[in-house]
């Protein structure tokens, strides 16, 4: 099946919401994804973070469902709960004027209630594993008409600590569904046990999408560590900025947030020991603009779709190439501009610009002067 008669098949619900969002052709991975998903191929899917990932899988499982059937039929997984909500509001955005139901099931969140969800016939289930397989342990969530299962960003579900749940969910659901995993980043390992995982399945890789122009620079700062704060201060002063900045050490984002919000500048963070209601509001700030400068780790900010981040900052230097790739990925996104800044200390430049010379762009040293950037060496 080609791509042009796929969407030719789309139901007219999701053709019609297509042309609300006034998508014009689709991305490289949708355009790999859909045809082997709807051939219902077990697929392993990588392309990079802003790519269109999620309606790779999203649209051909939606338009699989049958809605008259009042069980679930497809079971979406995910590491963090904010990509679960992220990924169902998706879902309720491409099923609008249908009669697909969904309901998302998160750890954290009042079980009950998500019982109660449940007996209103959802056909679509996004969640996270522990959630997930405590209510089909409970048999409130039964898993017997599951016809596809999805491993959205797959490499940080198919870790030591999540692996035996997932293996769980897997198995619960007839030998003859069809597993799905996506990634922006595809390891070894992970290709490994999606080999073993899946059954034969259609390895798909986008280095880079050509569809999507995007206008990036990537600029540095040269700082000691202790340092590198001030620097960050001097970025968060700039105007009209929307950053996502980078950070390994949960403890040290703690300290970078409090210094911030000290010197009155508007800044939230993003790790995994922070409060459900925490990790909320501080993205919903950062989204509707109230905060222009959110600190989080690599995990933490793992898949989130957030419009409009005009700087990536890397606070930690990347310890490897792709983990610059996907950080990197998070301005620019379909054809915007951006910028990526790097605070590195002088043996991380060196690094620094090998990574420039295996991507092939160009990187520029800079400095603040009166508060603003300028040019480099001095």
């Amino acid at each position: 099946m080609t791509e042009a008669t796929f969407f030719a098949e789309l139901k007219p619900f999701i053709q019609a919401v297509w042309e609300k969002e006034g998508f014009q052709e689709p991305t490289a991975i949708q355009t790999k994804a859909i045809p082997a998903i709807s051939e219902l191929k077990d697929v392993i899917a990588q392309s990079p973070t802003g790519t269109g990932k999620t309606l790779a899988y999203l649209l051909p499982v939606i338009n699989k469902v049958d809605p008259d059937k009042k069980a679930p039929q497809v079971v979406i997984m995910a590491s963090s709960q904010e990509l679960v909500m992220q990924i169902f509001q998706e879902l309720q955005k491409w099923t609008e004027g249908s009669q697909v139901k969904g309901a998302s099931l998160i750890g954290g969140a009042n079980v009950k209630r998500q019982i109660e969800k449940l007996k209103k016939h959802p056909q679509i289930i996004v969640g996270t594993p522990g959630r997930i397989l405590e209510l089909i342990k409970q048999k409130k969530l039964k898993m017997h008409e599951v016809k596809t299962v999805v491993l959205d960003e797959g490499d940080q579900l198919l870790v030591p600590e999540h692996i035996e749940t997932i293996h769980s969910i897997v198995n619960s659901t007839l030998q003859d569904r069809q597993a799905l995993i996506f990634s922006a980043t595809l390891t070894e390992r992970t290709l490994k046990i999606g080999k073993e995982l899946l059954n034969e399945p259609e390895v798909l890789t986008v280095d880079k999408d050509e569809t999507i122009q995007s206008d990036v620079d990537h600029i540095y700062f040269v700082a000691e560590p202790r340092d590198k704060a001030k620097i960050l201060e001097k970025i968060a002063r700039l105007d009209n900025i929307k950053a996502l900045a980078f950070v390994k050490d949960i403890g040290e984002i703690s300290v970078l947030n409090s210094k911030l919000q000290y010197k009155d500048l508007p800044s939230g963070m993003l790790h995994s020991e922070l409060k459900k209601d925490e990790r909320k509001s501080y993205l919903k700030d950062f989204r509707t603009g109230k905060l222009n400068l959110l600190l989080a780790t690599d995990v933490a900010a793992r898949g989130l779709d957030i419009k409009g981040v005009t700087h990536v900052v890397h606070v930690d230097f990347p310890k490897e190439l792709t983990q610059y790739i996907h950080r990197s990925g998070r301005t620019g996104r379909f054809g915007a501009e951006g910028t990526v800044i790097s605070i590195v200390t002088e043996r991380e430049e060196r690094e620094l610009k090998q990574f420039a010379r295996e991507l092939d762009i160009e990187i520029e040293k800079k400095r603040f002067y009166k508060g603003q950037i300028t040019n480099g060496d001095y």
